[in-house]
């Protein structure tokens, strides 16, 4: 072996290792986003921020769902009448929470979820909630952003249509729904809807009695 090819083989060597060194780093950055504990669920800070929108509170704060959601997302509109009888059936037993989680593959989905933001700005986040999914096959995977249907919704809602087209379009309002799918993320979550309960992730659930049967197992702990 010549000291040329000696040397070509050493450089190979070297840069194998070093590729081999980013690769687990970069395993290892992105195993660290997810803010679990040795026992499975997730910082509580990291679910739920102090600006997050609660659509209903447990007095006794004792067991909290969390929804990470897309409005465009058919599964997420699936689940909608399941939250809404649930929310119903545990009125102030269980808190509710709803994060902004847009998936990429939805056109409108980002939009969507800056409406809900513009209408919570006006204090108004519930019903624009419940517009979005009640509508969805209205509005939903149409190539076209769908800012008029949105901007109707906002009038059937009595909003000042003006505020709500300047937040619509603010960079703020992105800045926000951003937020809460960066909170997703470094929660693990990859599609929609994704349920947290009490900071575990519902992994398994099949319908609404297994959502119901897990609230029943949270509140009689």
């Amino acid at each position: 072996m010549t000291r040329n090819t000696r040397l070509t083989l050493a450089a190979i060597a070297a840069l194998v290792l070093v590729v081999a060194g980013v690769l687990t780093v970069d395993r290892r950055d992105r195993s660290t986003t997810v803010s679990a504990s040795a026992d499975g669920t997730v910082d509580p800070a990291t679910l739920v921020r102090e600006d997050s929108h609660v659509l209903a509170t447990a007095a006794d704060g004792k067991v909290t769902l969390v929804e990470f959601l897309d409005f465009e997302c058919e599964a997420c509109g699936a689940a909608y009448p399941a939250v809404t009888q649930i929310l119903a059936a545990y009125e102030g037993r269980i808190t509710f929470v709803v994060r902004y989680f847009p998936l990429p593959g939805h056109p409108n989905s980002g939009l969507a979820a800056r409406t809900a933001q513009a209408a919570a700005n006006q204090g108004r986040f519930a019903e624009m909630y419940a517009l979005l999914f009640e509508n969805q096959n209205a509005w939903g995977h149409r190539e076209q952003p769908q800012t008029e249907v949105f901007l109707g919704y906002a009038r059937t809602l009595g909003l000042d249509v003006d505020r709500f087209q300047r937040d619509l379009d603010d960079p703020a309002t992105a800045a926000r729904v951003a937020r809460d799918k960066a909170d997703g993320e470094a929660a693990g979550v990859s599609g929609t809807p994704t349920f947290f309960l009490n900071g575990r992730p519902l992994t398994d659930l099949r319908g609404q009695d297994d959502l119901t049967a897990a609230i029943d197992a949270a509140l009689a702990e």
